[in-house]
């Protein structure tokens, strides 16, 4: 890993184990470095399954096989590959995505539909399958290892490993939730652009697992964005291994069913803001809040669009209070909009109303509230009610450096 973002945590978080769920890392040696870089993880017989993936149409293997592997409803492994994305590579990726799933399900004696298999990082260059199965048998002779090394291990240009934890209570029973995830560049939300993996000892049916899972994605993985470019690789899971020993949960009916997918809302959260504030050279930490749109869609439509913005994130880069590319934002963004209704602040002050600057505006606050590292922009439409909330970062000289760089 590179200079850690300034915008990181303090430190990895104290993630409690999770029954049900053992962890290995090692070193398959996908590129030239001295790292590891394949995650294997075991999960208890009996493991329920729901994930999203990419809606890019040019999808690596590994999305298309947990795309057929998800509506099956169980899971016993997870192998993630870090260094090669494995996508845009025909038969060959295809054929590696097999060879793997073959090989765990061998050494687990289980279906290898039951397998996840997951990859990041160059595009175009197909996995070797050599590497991967001298890989994984270095991955199952292995101790078991803890949450930070196997965050560390799924990450590419990550430059801090990546974990989160909740916890509900179902009935009497208190459950846990973990995650981890990876993710950079090459983010823009058509679902989930990075990968993430999510592990808890509830008890509870795959079909309710992925109800949860969509919707939580909905206000989480699907509303932040670095730089407005949908990876062919993305994939988020959850895995359920039922160990908690709690009733089973089959609706939102169920006793503890709100509180589960509240957390699980809550971990999603945690994991999106992480991957954000890891941006590819990101300095800022940016939310931008739009109501007062004809509906929600719209609203997260326009919010996307300032988000996306290069005007805009480089404004925020340099510190500089230009609302003036926010009201482009919201004009290109192809929604209702009227110019004489829109509002617009910076932090807790408003700078634009009715069609122009606010009388009497003192940038000053403005310009304090942009020196520091989350900043808040809010657009109030005065359409109608609807509502969206997106999470950014601005865009550096740093982005560049990494990404013209990349594959060397």
């Amino acid at each position: 890993m590179t200079q850690c973002s300034p915008l990181a945590p303090a430190a990895f978080p104290a993630l409690p184990p999770v029954a049900g769920v053992t962890a290995r890392v090692a070193r398959a040696r996908y590129k030239n470095w001295d790292r590891c870089d394949l995650t294997y993880v075991e999960l208890a017989e009996g493991t329920a399954v729901a994930g999203v993936t990419t809606q890019s149409k040019c999808p690596s293997p590994e999305v298309e096989w947990c795309r057929d592997a998800i509506p099956l409803g169980s899971a016993r492994a997870l192998v993630v590959n870090a260094g090669n994305a494995n996508a845009f590579t025909g038969h060959r990726g295809r054929a590696a995505v097999e060879a793997i799933a073959a090989k765990v399900a061998n050494h687990l004696d289980c279906k290898p539909s039951d397998i996840f298999v997951s990859s990041t990082g160059v595009i175009g260059v197909p996995l070797p399958v050599d590497k991967a199965e001298a890989g994984l048998d270095a991955a199952f002779a292995a101790e078991p290892c803890g949450w930070e090394d196997a965050a560390t291990t799924i990450g590419t240009t990550d430059t801090y490993a990546k974990g989160a934890h909740a916890s509900a209570m179902i009935g009497g029973t208190r459950v846990e939730l973990v995650g981890i995830i990876k993710g950079s560049g090459m983010i823009a939300p058509d679902m989930a652009t990075m990968l993430g993996y999510i592990f808890t000892d509830a008890a509870i049916d795959p079909k309710l697992l992925q109800q949860m899972l969509s919707a939580a994605n909905r206000q989480s993985f699907s509303c932040i964005t670095v730089d407005s470019d949908t990876s062919t690789s993305d994939t988020v899971l959850a895995f359920a291994t039922g160990k908690a020993g709690n009733d089973v949960l089959t609706s939102m009916d169920d006793a503890g069913a709100d509180a589960f997918a509240a957390a699980l809302g809550d971990i999603c959260r945690q994991l999106a803001h992480l991957v954000v504030r890891d941006g590819e050279g990101a300095s800022k930490f940016i939310e931008i809040t739009v109501e007062g749109a004809e509906s929600d869609g719209s609203a997260h439509r326009i919010a996307l669009s300032i988000a996306n913005s290069p005007l805009v994130k480089t404004a925020i880069a340099g510190e500089d209070a230009n609302w003036g590319r926010v009201v482009m934002a919201v004009g290109k963004a192809g929604e209702p909009a009227d110019r004489d209704k829109l509002s617009i602040r910076f932090g807790a002050t408003q700078v634009a109303s009715g069609g122009l600057a606010l009388e009497g505006y003192d940038e000053a606050p403005v310009a304090a509230h942009l020196k520091g590292q989350d900043i808040l922009i809010g657009v109030d439409l005065g359409l109608g009610n609807g509502r969206a909330t997106v999470w950014t970062c601005d865009l550096t000289h740093g982005y560049i450096s990494i990404n013209a760089d990349y594959r060397s």
